[in-house]
């Protein structure tokens, strides 16, 4: 097993404020997860998993803790270093898919390298920027739907769309909130093979937010979290 830790937290801490009271939502929690692995993050909703995924994607800031990505700090960086870990290493996927629903498949895909470059350098890469979604979407059995909008495609297909989408600009790291959780069962095991296609032969590194524990079952790792705390599941902690 390859123990390389590509995103570690430590002792984060995040509450929110309603009117006078402060809600504690994290509560000091350590969390790493390795290169090349399926880690899962499971707990029922309300626990705290898409507060701790807001701060790993650095879409929020902790009140206290660190965050390191290979290494290097994340929770204390400036905007754009923090704007440039989540597009050039992280890809991110949502239950419910957030695709632009005015753009086709292939458009969609797209998106990242159209934000995330200039005019003039995406102008003079787009007939290999075409080739690569083209190749994306093939990668995700969804090639025959590329000229198809979202209110034209399926739950399941909409989540393939998501998926060539976040793994675009081929990040180390895929974030997945509840990947499957707007999907019927035969459909969210098709996604979740998918992921594991992708862990298998791309090595890519996934942290998978669920409250299912069938879903953990097949993780490299898990852990569980309750009222704001992270406890590693031991008959997860060593799976090659």
């Amino acid at each position: 097993m390859n123990s390389e830790i590509v995103l570690e937290a430590k002792q984060l801490k995040k509450s929110y404020h309603k009117d006078r009271i402060e809600v504690p939502v994290l509560r000091g929690v350590d969390l790493q997860v390795q290169r090349g692995l399926v880690t899962a993050l499971v707990g029922r909703s309300g626990s705290g998993k898409s507060t701790l995924m807001h701060l790993l994607a650095a879409l929020d800031h902790p009140d206290d803790g660190e965050i390191f990505f290979c290494g290097e700090p994340i929770h204390n960086a400036s905007r754009k270093r923090r704007d440039a870990y989540r597009n050039q290493n992280l890809g991110i996927i949502f239950q419910f898919y957030h695709l632009l629903p005015e753009l086709s498949a292939i458009e969609n895909v797209l998106a990242p390298l159209m934000i995330s470059q200039s005019v003039l350098t995406y102008f003079k890469n787009r007939k290999a920027a075409k080739r690569h979604a083209e190749l994306m979407l093939d990668r995700v059995g969804l090639l025959h739907r590329a000229t198809h909008k979202p209110s034209e495609m399926s739950g399941g297909e909409m989540q393939r769309a998501a998926i060539a989408r976040a793994l675009m600009t081929k990040p180390s790291l895929l974030l997945a909130d509840e990947p499957t959780g707007n999907l019927d069962t035969d459909t969210g095991r098709e996604i979740l093979s998918l992921l594991n296609t992708f862990n298998c032969d791309d090595g890519l590194s996934i942290l998978m937010i669920t409250h299912d524990d069938t879903i953990a079952e097949n993780a490299n790792q898990c852990y569980r979290m309750h009222d704001g705390q992270l406890a590693t599941d031991p008959a997860k902690l060593h799976v090659a």
